[in-house]
């Protein structure tokens, strides 16, 4: 671990100034994902900015249609919500319990794992990410592994959810790490039909093909015959990108039938 600047601010003001005069500041919220890498060496901030305890990051609100969620929020504490089963469960299903009582919603979406949980959850329900500086939608957020649609400096603040009149999530998890290998994510929303995937590719993405199934028929009856493509899906030593590509379909199926 290389040596850094250790800031803990008592406000959201104080979190947003404290990167000023830093080369590349970094925050921490759960510390699940960046301590490793701090370990690591593969993250080397000269600037820490703990904002775990930070009052307005760790707020639950229930507003009109949706549920708005402090970026600073546990995993535990999100899996004792009783607004959306589907999001309390997924949030229940994260690790071990160590890291479901210290990981942040937050965190795992700005750090963005290829096989993050929340990510489909974010995805599938088209939730908005309201940063210091706008609000991205869901479809714009994810770009890649370990990528988003953040700048520099950017802090995450809130995740806004429409509350689904359906939702289920199902996964595969890998017995090790407790990563999905495949996770499918999906939502019957007033506006639409929304199918989400983690663990198969780059990052979490939707399935236009199964939405548009589930929009006419919301069963898994409706998803038979439909195939998704191996090509752009990930192979490793867990699971081929074939065998990935099978789950997809295995666990829609699953998480529609939850969802009834």
């Amino acid at each position: 671990m290389m040596p850094f600047d250790f800031r803990r601010p008592a406000s959201l003001a104080e979190a947003l100034m404290a990167g000023e005069g830093a080369a590349e500041p970094r925050y921490l919220a759960g510390g699940q994902s960046l301590v490793a890498a701090l370990k690591l060496r593969l993250a080397q901030p000269d600037r820490l900015i703990d904002i775990t305890r930070l009052p307005e990051l760790r707020q639950i609100r229930r507003e009109p249609g949706r549920l708005v969620i402090g970026a600073a929020v546990t995993h535990a504490e999100m899996a004792g919500l009783s607004d959306c089963a589907a999001l309390a469960d997924l949030s229940g299903s994260i690790g071990d319990l160590q890291v479901r009582n210290m990981g942040t919603l937050g965190g795992a979406l700005a750090h963005a794992d290829p096989a993050s949980d929340h990510a489909a959850a974010v995805l599938g329900l088209g939730a908005e990410i309201h940063t210091d500086r706008r609000v991205i939608t869901a479809d714009d957020f994810f770009l890649g592994m370990f990528e988003t649609a953040l700048e520099p400096g950017e802090l995450v603040i809130e995740i806004a959810y429409p509350l689904p009149l359906q939702a289920a999530y199902a996964k595969v998890r890998n017995p090790a790490s407790g990563y999905p290998v495949v996770g499918v994510f999906v939502a019957r929303t007033r506006e639409c039909i929304r199918v989400a995937v983690t663990g198969a590719g780059d990052c979490a993405f939707r399935l236009s093909a199964f939405e548009a199934a589930l929009a006419r028929d919301f069963s898994a009856a409706a998803l038979a015959g439909l195939v998704v493509s191996p090509d752009a899906l990930n192979r490793d030593l867990h699971a081929s990108a074939e065998y990935r590509a099978h789950l997809v379909g295995v666990l829609a199926a699953r998480a529609v039938e939850a969802a009834r």
